[in-house]
């Protein structure tokens, strides 16, 4: 009997298929560096600008929650390939866009499209993993979003200060690459058979059983914190980098994205192997005082200690991100692990989102300087919070040791 596409795996397609991963995510973060340029253009207040990231946030959520198992049931290329073309018509937006109402529907349509192709390619990559790299595939998946929205704020940031046609020119570009993409989805093979009950998948899942509360919820707000960081940086980053630290270059603004981003990739990368319990509390610390020391050279109009500020932040924000994660995945039972990540889910891009926007308020009513002082002030106080939850649980933890030792003694 000869083997059906299923069987047969093609030489290169893992690394192909990583790569239509990476770029979906770099196409995220192509925006950020734009928004001055936009908000230029087009006379719109800071909260507008905010509000058009957090609607993206909501695309990519919402098809997160509803289209989070579809490729399950109808197979992997097909979704793929569906959100692939979500994506080549938000790209054609974006280089047709003349009023921020087509640019908020362009980045609705690309937060839907980049929802459904995470997480099919996620389970692609697993699907595919060489037998000789177990693990590989996990590792990807949680470098991949950061490393992507680096190499995109990073690339935008280039096109736009060097490039001509700076609203377009990067958005022409990647409709090539998506095109590329189209042909890796057409081309790999389906791992997964089609079987029923599509319909009834797309029906949103999101639980946290009582009995995980305890582990779960002294680690939600580092996950808001860290979240709500990556939200000031993607919005309101280069407009601080100008605003703020007189940074006037556009590649600045998407360099300042790349500091938090790509570090924070090189963090997960780096900790991968380390257990989540240890580095809850490092991690924690180490976005604390990185948020704090941005603050101060934000202050100060000093550029190197933002800078070195925003390397510490995005280590903390690597690894406490390995850390929350890794908390959800040890204590949800296989059951539950579903609707347990599409919480985890919401948690993050509510974190990402809302504060974003509520900042992009403050920028409206008190100003720039004021909003961002008093946002990393905000984000500061969070992350002292959780630090200090987290170190009464470990105390109470050893105590409890301590008591179990000591009774049978007794």
């Amino acid at each position: 009997m000869s083997k059906t596409p299923l069987d047969v795996p093609r030489r290169g397609t893992f690394p192909a298929v990583a790569a239509v991963f990476v770029v979906f995510l770099a196409a995220s973060g192509v925006p950020s560096p734009l928004y001055p340029v936009y908000q230029q253009r087009w006379h719109f207040s800071a909260w507008v600008l905010t509000v058009v990231f957090a609607l993206y946030v909501v695309g990519l959520l919402g098809s997160l929650l509803s289209a989070g198992a579809l490729s399950d049931h109808l197979g992997r290329r097909p979704v793929l390939g569906a959100a692939i073309a979500l994506e080549m018509i938000a790209l054609v937006l974006f280089v047709t866009a003349g009023n921020v109402y087509v640019l908020a529907l362009a980045r609705v349509l690309q937060g839907v499209a980049t929802g459904a192709a995470t997480t099919t390619l996620s389970a692609a990559l697993v699907d595919l993993e060489p037998p000789r790299a177990r693990g590989l595939a996990g590792v990807l998946t949680s470098v991949a979003p950061l490393s992507g929205l680096a190499l995109g704020a990073l690339g935008s940031g280039l096109l736009v200060e060097y490039g001509p046609a700076p609203t377009r020119l990067v958005y022409a570009l990647l409709l090539v690459v998506f095109a590329s993409a189209a042909v890796v989805a057409l081309l790999m093979p389906e791992t997964s058979p089609r079987r029923p009950g599509a319909l009834a998948s797309l029906r949103p899942r999101a639980a946290l059983p009582s009995h995980l509360r305890a582990d779960v919820v002294p680690v939600i707000p580092v996950m808001v914190a860290g979240w709500a960081l990556a939200g000031l940086y993607l919005s309101l980053g280069p407009s601080v980098a100008s605003g703020l630290l007189g940074l006037e270059s556009h590649l600045a603004g998407g360099a300042l994205v790349t500091l938090l981003t790509g570090t924070g990739a090189l963090a997960v990368a780096a900790l991968r192997s380390r257990p989540a319990a240890s580095l809850l509390v490092p991690s924690t610390a180490l976005l604390g005082t990185g948020v704090l020391a941005s603050l101060v050279g934000i202050m100060a109009g000093l550029v190197w200690v933002a800078a070195v500020g925003t390397v510490v932040a995005g280590v903390g924000v690597g690894g406490s991100a390995l850390a929350t994660m890794g908390t959800f995945a040890r204590v949800a039972r296989p059951h539950e692990r579903s609707s347990v990540f599409a919480s985890a889910n919401v948690i993050n891009y509510l974190g990402n989102s809302v504060p974003a926007v509520l900042g992009g308020v403050a920028v409206t009513a008190w100003g720039l300087r004021t909003a961002t002082e008093v946002y990393a002030s905000a984000i500061v106080v969070v992350v002292a919070g959780a630090l200090v939850l987290r170190l009464a649980r470990l105390r109470a933890e050893r105590l409890a040791e301590r008591r179990a030792v000591a009774v049978p003694c007794g």
